[in-house]
């Protein structure tokens, strides 16, 4: 398969729903809001969708995240329109080949094309393995911003080595770590729906970055002991399932605050399978126990108000992971993704 024929075309077809002319401009919904990508004239929040299954296969899991981002797309398109600023649709990325490291690579360029021109990026997978290729995105975007200071710098052009490390926070909401290491062998090279902050490791180690990793809503049930080992090698901040309690949260916001202030950029996060499986049955891997509505959105809150030195929202990208509509009952995953996508937006435009 062919590089053009990983992208897809945009289709604004699937922007349909209701309509209340009687009401005006108050009575719009995301449906008659959104514009396609290619008609872009200025910054907003660019909607991206990567349709793929091929790191939970490889993962092991079920399948069907594929069709996640069409079905998060009708979900959202007849939700009321509250925001300001455009909000642009710019197609997906589908592996159809197996070849997911070159998806993944795709989804980091138009990422990092969507962050130059000032837009924030909002991303529907698709499997977990859709973060390497978010991930990728933003680090790209902000070597090349280095290179950009380091150019108008008299004293150092183009050289990177004077610039500080940008300190870019992942906070990952997920039963799984997802920090597995990539198999021995052939397969080396090849990641998959776990090993995605793994990879985002190396990239950091590779480029003397600190890695900066919050993962909220662990079943320790489902990760092994190996991983909370290398979890605490690598100093991740992290909450199992039990601790994220109305009684202990006060305690874990201002652990996420402190991680928080400690980070220039913030990259979002959210695998579905955090929720317990009778608010998100359609998901790759449901939880048995998983983490209530409310009690993410009381995390999700510092996250969403971040602000940097210029009053801007700290995330630069968020996207949504592990969804599976064909496991979904009466589209009420998808409803709960579009709701998040709602709020995310809504908090970072």
């Amino acid at each position: 398969m062919t590089i053009d024929n990983q992208r897809s075309l945009i289709d604004m077809s699937v922007w349909q729903g209701r309509r209340d002319p009687e009401d005006g401009e108050t009575g719009l919904r995301w449906h008659q809001k959104i514009q396609p990508a290619d008609q872009a004239n200025e910054g907003g929040i660019m909607l991206l969708g990567f349709a793929c299954d091929e790191g939970v296969s490889r993962n092991k899991g079920r399948t069907g995240a594929y069709h996640a981002p069409l079905a998060i797309r009708k979900a959202l398109a007849n939700l009321a329109w509250h925001h300001t600023g455009p909000v642009y649709d710019g197609g997906n990325i589908c592996c159809n080949d197996g070849n997911l490291e070159l998806a993944q690579h795709l989804l980091g360029e138009d990422i990092c094309r969507a962050l130059r021109q000032r837009n924030k990026v909002i991303v529907f997978g698709g499997g977990h393995e859709v973060a390497w290729g978010t991930f990728q995105g933003i680090g790209n975007y902000l070597l090349q911003k280095q290179h950009v200071a380091s150019d108008q710098s008299t004293s150092q052009p183009l050289e990177v080595e004077g610039q500080p490390a940008p300190k870019i926070g992942i906070i990952n909401f997920d039963a799984h770590f997802d920090l597995r290491n990539p198999p021995a062998g052939q397969q080396s090279e090849q990641g998959s729906s776990g090993t995605p902050f793994h990879q985002a490791a190396r990239f950091c180690q590779l480029q003397n970055w600190p890695f900066m990793y919050a993962c909220l809503g662990l079943s320790r049930a489902s990760n092994t002991q190996a991983l909370y080992e290398k979890a605490d090698r690598l100093g991740v901040l992290y909450k199992d399932d039990t601790e994220l309690t109305h009684s202990r949260i006060e305690k874990t916001i201002e652990e996420l605050q402190l991680f928080i202030d400690q980070c220039d950029h913030l990259y979002l996060t959210i695998d579905l399978d955090v929720f317990p499986a009778a608010v998100a049955p359609g998901v790759s891997a449901p939880a048995a126990r998983g983490i209530p509505f409310d009690i993410v959105e009381l995390l999700l809150a510092p996250v969403l108000k971040a602000k940097n030195q210029q009053g801007e929202s700290k995330i630069l990208v968020a996207d949504l992971a592990e969804y599976n509509p064909r496991f979904d009952i009466d589209n009420q995953t998808a409803r709960l993704a579009a709701r998040l996508a709602w709020t995310i937006t809504h908090a970072i435009r």
